[in-house]
């Protein structure tokens, strides 16, 4: 094998699948455990829950003949808001929710379309995060346009669970093929149709032949394909399931390796039905034999119930460690934070504290106004001592819900701790019995290894928490309401450590941009003594110290609320140090949406996967939107912290190249190698925008098929046209700030140095393009890295061909081009190269197929990039193209009858 490549089959086979937990397990066939959830927002509409049942009914049929027998949906719950009435048949949910859920019912923001998608932006055969349905598409007749609503889902099932990719391309929906004929962008290519261009001026329209383009000899680009409704051929689901006799994913036999879409791109021209094969769920599936149908989904009804959580805090005698602020004082200020500034108004809130024994110190409180969340501050620990009992601690908690007559299933706990428990084991089972969800931070490095077991058994979060001072504070501020209601939910605008020399002064800004500002609060904590603080909103109205409201606790930290909406635009603060000797300060700023109907911009974070074994690379995610939309252009950075302190700061990238999957889509990803030790490491992401470059994109990049119309009885059926995103594709974002925290992760087998370049080779080129520009082949491609994504390459391997078999088989004995004036750029830099082809005869029609590698100066070799394709192309004279006639038929479909011609390729 070449070298390096061995790390990068490594890499596609061992990216754990899924990076958002879900409940689906597959039992003897049957997917259980499925949980459709649907958003606050949407008005209670029973055919919601109708349509829901018969889509399930419908898909699970059909996917247990797409999958050969081996797959098929046994239960699934449907999940509906609180803000619904309650009726007899709702069921209270154990760990189901609407963050949770595999599909969601929801508006589309700013109404840009009803296209189903999965919102998918892992690597080939990783999981994606969730199905998205809007209730138009549920409860109207798409039929003409998506096919079945249980073909759909499965279609999108396949994204979501086997991280499979869609076989059509709308970028690039024709390609020259080998036998140099303009083809459709599908899979297979025994799905037949024609290439035709419909027009519409003043109310007249015609349908015509397509047109060749003069620079790339492809069709037109309002060239459309349309599909002939009856055929022969029985796949792709991926490509068009909408058509009756798709039945199938492509095979090894039936996929069309050539087609430009992200199923070849992303996973090496191998068809999803190769993918499928290689997952886990297929490898313990086998097909079930004397069965023509499998039993029909069951379906549960859960109705969402108020938010219920426990702290569960420690206060052993590990916790007074510190100088000059402890543990205990650490977590005091966090705690405190969290209820007041970050924990949902109407929750039910308790608390626990525990060393060798626990104390219920407040049963359940509705958290109404400030004096609610006083009641709980006020009991927060005063003194550390005594062992460390976690079950003790669980069990107090569990105690203090049920007490409060609230059920411990589908109820949160908070669960902090700095020690060892050699027997937080014996409480597992009590644990799962309960259906709580354990949230866990570890706080420092002795915390028990067996908190992240806590979380991932009941779907909890894990944070850890080590040497950075805001690393408490932002776990807390990482844990948020599960419901699906953003504007009730805390983000985060600032969260700064600051060094202030003894005497000395800093000054600042914070950002409260239009989307947010209501329930904005400023807190300020200290080591030695309260500082000085001035505060000027935008308007020029100053805040002192004494407009600050000081503890009770004697925890270091004081606080400010905005009255009412905090002013839009940037915030100026100083902090004066009245002490004679330095000292560490933090500044954290959070908000919620500025109104119910003002969605906020958002940052999520995690990496690809919560354990990694060393040498194999993670991928950290970041993703930024506003509502369903994502945010572009965008400065997002990630710091990642290992257990011994040690931090890497990266800059993720939205560029569709290294780690990304796609270009623009608001997710911002980057490899992360810089391993230092094994243990716990830290996430936590920064996304800022860009002046006057930071946009919204009104198109969803990655959707359903929308079929244009079919082929019947030799006419053209066309369905309504698809309604029109806004003519503006993209919307500008106004300036805004959010910081968030990821889960943290475990690292095992690593060094403790964080040099890894002998292990890792550069990245893939995943986006190399080509064209002929006269006798000259212009390339441009997004320039890998020394290692992965990160520094700069040595130099570059191009070869060519006629023929792309040589390049994906045999790169190694195709053309060489001579690369010695290329210089590899910075990862992450636009790479342009020319070159002339001079030991090929170059004619009207030749297409060459071109291949890069990248090497760095160990020769750790990347893998093969993409295959782009090139085409000299001499238009013909244009010869006079007839109208074809057409007729209406009904308000909604037009038919067109086509002059019996051949279409002109």
């Amino acid at each position: 094998m070449v070298p390096g490549l061995k790390v990068l089959v490594f890499l596609s086979l061992h990216l754990l699948q899924g990076v958002k937990s879900s409940m689906v397990h597959l039992n003897n066939n049957g997917y259980e455990g499925v949980v459709i959830a649907i958003n606050p927002s949407v008005p209670e509409d029973d055919r919601l829950i109708q349509s829901i049942k018969e889509m399930v009914t419908q898909a699970s049929t059909y996917l247990f003949e797409a999958s050969k027998g081996r797959f098929y949906f046994r239960n699934v719950s449907i999940l509906v808001p609180m803000t619904w009435k309650s009726k007899s048949e709702y069921l209270t949910p154990k760990q189901e929710s609407y963050d949770k859920a595999d599909v969601i019912v929801a508006e589309p923001y700013l109404k840009y379309g009803d296209d189903p998608y999965t919102l998918q932006y892992g690597q080939c055969g990783d999981r994606g995060q969730y199905i998205h349905f809007t209730p138009n598409f549920l409860l109207t007749d798409n039929l003409p346009m998506y096919g079945p609503r249980g073909r759909v889902f499965v279609h999108e099932w396949a994204h979501l669970r086997w991280g499979v990719f869609d076989e059509y391309n709308t970028d690039r929906p024709f390609y020259m093929s080998g036998k140099n004929t303009v083809e459709a962008t599908r899979c297979s290519t025994g799905i037949s149709g024609r290439n035709v261009v419909h027009d519409c001026q003043g109310g007249s329209c015609i349908t015509r032949q397509c047109r060749r383009d003069s620079k790339t000899g492809l069709h037109e680009p309002k060239c459309t394909f349309i599909p002939n409704k009856s055929q022969a051929a029985r796949d792709s689901i991926m490509f068009m399931q909408s058509l009756d006799s798709v039945v199938e994913f492509c095979t090894e036999k039936t996929h069309n390796t050539e087609a430009p879409n992200l199923q070849n791109k992303m996973c090496n021209r191998r068809s999803t039905w190769d993918v499928i094969k290689e997952s886990a769920d297929f490898q313990k599936a086998s097909p079930m034999t004397g069965r023509e149908a499998p039993p029909p989904p069951t379906f549960s009804l859960l109705k969402s119930k108020q938010r219920v959580v426990c702290l569960v805090l420690d206060k052993s005698g590990s916790m007074d460690a510190g100088n000059p602020v402890t543990r205990l004082t650490k977590m005091n200020q966090a705690a405190e934070l969290y209820l007041i500034q970050i924990i949902e108004k109407e929750s039910l809130v308790g608390m626990v504290t525990f060393d060798s024994s626990a104390t219920i110190q407040n049963n359940l409180i509705r958290m109404v106004n400030e004096s609610s969340h006083l009641e709980i501050s006020t009991k927060l620990p005063q003194k550390a001592d005594g062992g460390t009992s976690i079950c003790r601690g669980l069990r107090g908690g569990f105690k203090a819900i049920t007490s409060s007559n609230q059920r411990t299933s589908g109820s949160e706990i908070v669960l902090l701790t700095d020690g060892e428990d050699g027997q937080i084991g014996s409480c597992f089972e009590e644990v799962r019995h309960s259906g709580a969800i354990i949230h866990t931070i570890a706080l420092g490095p002795d915390a028990d290894r067996e908190l992240k077991t806590l979380s991932t058994m009941t779907g909890g979060l894990h944070f850890y928490a080590g040497k950075d001072i805001n690393g408490l504070i932002d776990a807390f501020s990482g844990i948020s309401s599960r419901s699906g209601d953003i504007s009730q939910q805390a983000l985060q605008l600032e969260s700064k450590a600051l060094n202030i020399t003894g005497k000395g002064l800093v000054k600042g800004t914070v950002l409260v941009d239009s989307t947010v500002g209501n329930d904005t609060f400023f807190v300020v904590t200290w080591m030695t003594q309260k500082p000085e603080i001035t505060l000027q909103n935008p308007k020029g109205k100053k805040y002192t110290t004494s407009d600050f409201q000081d503890d009770k606790l004697n925890i270091r930290s004081i606080r400010l609320r905005i009255p009412g909406i905090a002013e839009t635009g940037t915030w100026t603060y100083s902090l004066s140090n009245k002490n004679a000797r330095s000292q560490l300060l933090t500044l954290t700023v959070t908000t919620r949406a500025r109104s119910p109907t003002m969605l906020p911009v958002i940052a999520t974070a995690h990496m690809s996967h919560n354990t990694a074994q060393y040498p194999s690379p993670m991928i950290v995610y970041a993703r930024v939107s506003q509502g369903f939309l994502p945010v572009l252009g965008a400065n997002v950075t990630a710091v990642i912290e290992a257990e011994d302190g040690h931090r890497v700061t990266l800059e993720l990238w939205d560029n569709g190249a290294g780690a990304d999957t796609l270009k623009n889509d608001g997710i911002y990803s980057r490899y992360f190698t810089e391993y230092h030790g094994n243990g716990r490491y830290s996430l936590k992401v920064n996304a800022q925008s860009r002046k006057n470059t930071t946009k919204l994109n009104l198109k969803q990049p990655n959707k359903s098929l929308y079929v244009p119309g079919y082929i019947e009885n030799d006419q053209i059926i066309l369905n309504p046209p698809r309604p029109e995103v806004p003519e503006a594709t993209e919307a500008s974002v106004k300036d805004f700030n959010r910081l968030t925290s990821g889960e943290s992760f475990t690292v095992s087998g690593a060094p403790t140095g964080g040099d890894h370049a002998h292990v890792f080779p550069p990245s893939k080129v995943t986006d190399l393009e080509a064209e002929f520009k006269g006798d000259y082949i212009h390339l441009t491609w997004t320039a890998p890295g020394k290692v992965l994504d990160k520094g700069r390459a040595h130099r570059y391997v191009i070869r060519m061909s006629r023929h792309s078999q040589d390049l994906q088989e045999d790169f190694h004995n195709a053309t060489l081009v001579n690369t010695s004036s290329l210089v590899p750029k910075e990862a992450g830099s636009k790479e342009n190269f020319e070159f002339k082809p001079e030991t090929l005869k170059i004619e009207n029609g030749t297409k060459l197929y071109i291949a890069v590698q990248a090497t760095n100066k160990i020769n750790l070799t990347s893998a093969i990039s993409n295959i782009a394709q090139a085409v000299r192309f001499i238009p013909p004279q244009e010869p006079n193209i007839p109208d074809l006639g057409t007729k209406m038929l009904s308000p909604s479909l037009t038919v067109f009858v086509f002059v019996a011609t051949l279409l002109i390729f």
